[in-house]
């Protein structure tokens, strides 16, 4: 077998699902007729070492030393016990051998090391979780325990999601990371360059492309790229993706290229078509786009404007072959139902816009085009694209990695999947601005969505305005509220130490943060501390925000992260520890009333925030929504109208009842029989499968063409304005 192209991610990424970078771009190959071949080394990684022999060479490795703690010399003492598990416990955990959950959940099946002293402080979530996810729970931390053997007696450098991470993190200079490659392989290295061997032999590709989302592949990712250029001289490999797009636009350091032939930033599309057809002779090299390359000992950018990127219809379809699908390892770290989505389930991963609609936040890289330049697509052409990866991978799950989802958008795809009747489960990243009322929530959930996360950030009115989030705490916990009452969980990322952030504001944010898991309308969430990138407004103009950099000069190799000093703002990372440790316990639904100061070794002021904050902005009445050019549609079923006479007092009137059936419930609401004929018209017209979607003023005219008088009166009042349960929606 052979292929022009091998493309693919070092280890390690995520171990549930593919990262989607190399299914992209197959996906574009596909419709330029070239060849590739893709592969996951991560996963292949993990279960090479995660397999009876890889720990029968693992532990054939460890030489005995009394210098190991406590519990590295108990798995050493089980390793009979590890040795004869862990195949079974990884085809459980790829889904493989589900009755091997009963053996697990008695708690006499596994040997146990450190990780499982935790325990004893989560008995109370496994009655809820159910024993195949009880099981999962303790089969994730058995692997995590030999995670850490491999830690601290073979591969310090080791971890699930990440190698090697800080290595490449914030690496302004490339000498830590150049020395460490010039060391004998790692356990890990040699187990990563055996199967990389063995795909080289068999594709013999004119060219090697390399993902590296993040700094936890980088390392891996130059070890790659090292073995292929002093074993396959007729291989150029080039990398790309999230971590060169950010960190190395400003490379000058020329070792880099001892291991790789090329770098390329941005959208990846057009510059590897052109980068296949230089390797192949059909181009000069400065006819390469957004491609750094090494020529006479420097580090030389080529951009050839006439090459023009291709629009996100012409991309093609995300393609999924050659990827060991059916391998990936569902593990629940977290038993939080939300903050497992990361790695439990395998999620097919789209985007339904490039870049950021909103593009405005001033922490963000909003001045790079992955998030400069927005396009969306086209809710058909989603459908189109999601039918065809479910065909491919026989998986109906799927999570849009977007920076922000577009609520236009949402709405659209949310009614193309009703309307052609497909069965999904969805989740994305959004914004929570008030355009997702509680009637689009509800649609969305109609469609499959199952969860959202957003950026809460600094739950702080004053910095979110810094920020320019566009939000405010308040609005957020309207949506919050509608997202979890449509049965749509939530998860908020949260920031501290933005500039000028005092401590006050991060123990508000903390207090706002608690009452929203008090109140129910949030699930999960998790603590980032404020980093200045070079690209963010904030790094492009500190003084604007009050903070000055450490240094101005810029390194020769990362050049993402900024050092800076705030002089007016509080010690951020002395709040670090609390944060994370309030949400843990926040996320498992405990400790909810603790005062804030607990959480904390040293003081903090008292938060200024009223305790029933939260609970006021929750009990007001909801902004009105309704527009004379709002959608509305009926995604309800209506199975009869029974007529009947109504009598008082000697008088008489004809009534009309009108019975509904959700999966759920039956209920009849009971009208007028002149508002019941209409309104019996009406939702036929309303349904979602018709060609014509009606407007609030539409709706209304049709109304008063019927002769009918007060409209809003019968609209907006019981029992008509209480359809919504049963799916008459305001969109």
């Amino acid at each position: 077998m052979s292929a022009t192209v091998f493309l693919f991610t070092p280890p390690f990424t995520q171990l549930n699902t593919p990262y989607p970078a190399t299914a992209y771009l197959k996906g574009f190959l596909n419709t330029r007729n070239i060849s590739s071949f893709q592969a996951d080394l991560g996963i292949e990684c993990t279960l090479a070492i995660f397999s009876r022999d890889g720990l029968i060479r693992l532990f054939d490795r460890i030489e005995p030393s009394p210098a190991y703690t406590e519990n590295i010399q108990r798995i050493l003492a089980l390793k009979e016990d590890y040795i004869r598990t862990i195949n079974d416990v990884v085809l459980f955990l790829q889904g493989k051998n589900p009755t091997l959950a009963h053996m697990i959940s008695k708690r006499n099946f596994l040997p146990e090391a450190s990780r499982f002293d935790q325990i004893s402080d989560l008995d109370w979530a496994f009655g809820s979780m159910g024993i195949q996810d009880k099981a999962k729970h303790l089969a994730t931390m058995y692997l995590e325990d030999l995670s850490d053997l491999i830690q601290e007696t073979t591969d310090p450098h080791f971890g699930f999601s990440r190698y090697a991470e800080k290595l490449g993190r914030s690496a302004n200079s490339f000498d830590e990371l150049y020395e460490s490659l010039q060391q004998p392989y790692t356990y890990i290295d040699e187990i990563l360059i055996g199967i990389l061997q063995q795909h080289m032999e068999k594709l013999e590709p004119v060219l090697t492309g390399i993902s590296v989302p993040f700094p936890g592949n980088l390392y891996t990712a130059l070890r790659c790229g090292q073995w292929i250029r002093a074993n396959c001289p007729d291989t150029k490999t080039v990398m790309g993706g999230g971590f060169p797009n950010t960190e190395l636009r400003a490379l000058t350091d020329p070792r880099v290229f001892e291991f790789i032939d090329f770098i390329t930033l941005d959208d990846g599309e057009a510059p590897i078509e052109a980068l296949i057809e230089h390797v192949t002779g059909k181009r000069e090299q400065p006819g390469l786009k957004r491609t750094m390359l090494q020529e006479n000992g420097k580090v030389i950018y080529y951009n050839n404007q006439s090459c023009k990127d291709y629009k996100q219809t012409d991309v093609g379809t995300p393609d999924y072959s050659d990827l060991l699908l059916d391998q990936y390892i569902s593990a629940i770290e977290v038993v939080n139902p939300m903050h497992r989505m990361w790695s439990d389930g395998r999620w097919n991963k789209l985007t339904m816009a490039h870049g950021c609609y909103w593009g405005k936040c001033t922490f963000c890289d909003i001045s790079l085009d992955y998030i400069r330049l927005y396009e969306p697509i086209a809710a058909q052409l989603l459908c189109d694209r999601m039918e065809t990866i479910m065909r491919q991978t026989g998986q109906n799950g799927f999570h849009f990695v977007d920076e922000a989802a577009p609520p236009a958008l949402m709405r659209e795809l949310a009614l193309e999947i009703i309307r052609r009747k497909m069965v999904v489960t969805w989740w994305t990243n959004v914004r929570f601005e008030k355009s997702f009322t509680r009637d689009l929530c509800l649609l969305l959930k109609a469609s499959g969505c199952i969860a959202v996360s957003g950026g809460l950030e600094v739950a702080s009115d004053r910095l979110l305005q810094l920020i320019q989030k566009g939000i405010t705490v308040a609005q957020v916990a309207r949506v919050n509220r509608y997202f979890t009452e449509a049965g749509i969980m939530v998860h908020a990322y949260l920031m501290y130490g933005f500039p000028t952030q005092t401590a006050q504001e991060t123990i508000d944010s903390l207090e706002m943060t608690r009452q929203m898991f008090r109140m129910g309308i949030l699930q999960s969430a998790f603590w980032h501390l404020f980093t200045m990138t070079a690209h963010s407004p904030v790094g492009l103009n500190p003084e604007k925000f009050g903070v000055k950099k450490r240094r101005e000069e810029t390194g020769s190799f990362a050049n993402n992260d900024v050092e800076h000093i705030d002089p007016t703002g509080a010690d951020h990372q002395a709040f670090g520890y609390g944060l994370a440790k309030s949400l843990l316990n926040y996320m498992h639904g405990t400790h909810l009333d603790e005062p804030l100061h607990k959480w904390f070794d040293f003081k903090v002021p008292k938060t200024t925030i009223a305790p029933n904050y939260i609970e006021q902005i929750l009990n007001e009445p909801d902004p009105p929504v309704v527009k004379p050019t709002t959608k509305i549609i009926w995604l309800g079923k209506h199975t009869k109208t029974t007529r009947f006479t109504k009598s008082k007092k000697g008088n008489t009137w004809e009534m009309a009842s009108l019975h509904f059936v959700t999966p759920q419930l039956s209920r009849e609401i009971s009208v007028s029989r002149v508002h019941g004929e209409w309104l019996e018209e009406m939702l036929e017209l309303l349904k979602v499968g018709n060609s014509k979607t009606y407007t609030y003023q539409e709706v209304k005219d049709h109304y008063e063409q019927a002769g009918l008088e007060d409209f809003e009166l019968f609209w907006d009042n019981k029992p008509v304005s209480g359809l919504y349960q049963l799916g008459l929606l305001k969109l």
